[in-house]
């Protein structure tokens, strides 16, 4: 099963400079081992307004592009969404659900995330399903808080692969990312659980919150890959993370 590092760009970038970061990243991914081999799955995931020219920069490429969030309905008359139909058709095969933004900010609840992860799964695109406790708890607690929110979301889910993104919220936008001691408990936790489900055979477990580079060389594949935020906003910085992957993936020294 290859690694797996993402990025959501959130609203930092206008068109522009959203446009010259694909074109860069693009640049730096077309020819890279790691993905031609299928060693490494990258995903990017972009405003909305920019999903169509992020398919148009990585195209011959295998970055999957995805939408920061996917509409619960499948159509109809909901002003200011965008169905996972839509999505699908131009060329998005990952959503990211349930992140803790999306939650605090707009209400955004379990009973939400799961209506959004079957419209996502019916039209074949992935759900980036971001799970985490709010405060810090113990490992043990913390893992079986992410446990009931997957087992919540994905309840009555279509059949699938997804991403699940570890992000405890305690961790987001800290000076360090979780301890890893903690990430692994629950990562391992995660991973246990979509073993057990046919249903969601080619799924992975990755962690966000203030991940960097060697944090996956700590977790020594304990977690399936990353998912970044600001810090990939350096091309640099993103493919560094990229080869660790790939060095971890092929065995090599990172």
């Amino acid at each position: 099963m290859p690694m797996t590092v993402g990025v959501s760009l959130k609203m930092y970038f206008g068109h522009a400079q959203a446009e010259a970061w694909f074109t860069d990243v693009a640049a730096r991914l077309r020819e890279h081992p790691a993905l031609r081999a299928g060693l490494v799955d990258v995903f990017v995931i972009p405003t909305y307004l920019q999903v169509l020219p992020a398919v148009r920069a990585f195209a011959g490429t295998d970055v999957r592009i995805g939408a920061q969030d996917v509409a619960e309905a499948e159509t109809g008359a909901f002003t200011g969404e965008v169905s996972a139909a839509e999505l699908a058709e131009v060329g998005v095969s990952v959503a990211e659900i349930g992140h803790a933004e999306r939650r605090r900010l707009f209400a955004e609840d379990d009973a939400s995330s799961a209506r959004k992860c079957a419209a996502a799964l019916r039209h074949d695109i992935s759900p980036v399903l971001c799970l985490g406790e709010t405060e810090r708890l113990s490992p043990t607690d913390a893992a079986a808080a992410a446990a009931a929110q997957l087992h919540a979301a994905l309840r009555d889910a279509p059949a699938g692969p997804v991403i699940l993104a570890y992000e405890p919220v305690w961790a987001i936008g800290a000076a360090e990312p979780a301890p890893t001691d903690h990430i692994r408990v629950v990562t391992r936790a995660l991973r246990e659980l979509l073993a057990a489900d046919p249903d969601r055979a080619g799924s992975a477990v990755i962690y966000g919150g203030s991940a960097g580079p060697g944090l996956l060389t700590e977790l020594n594949g304990d977690a399936d890959g990353l998912f970044l935020g600001r810090f990939a906003h350096d091309p640099a910085a993103f493919l560094a993370v990229i080869d660790e992957a790939f060095a971890l993936a092929t065995g090599a020294d990172a």
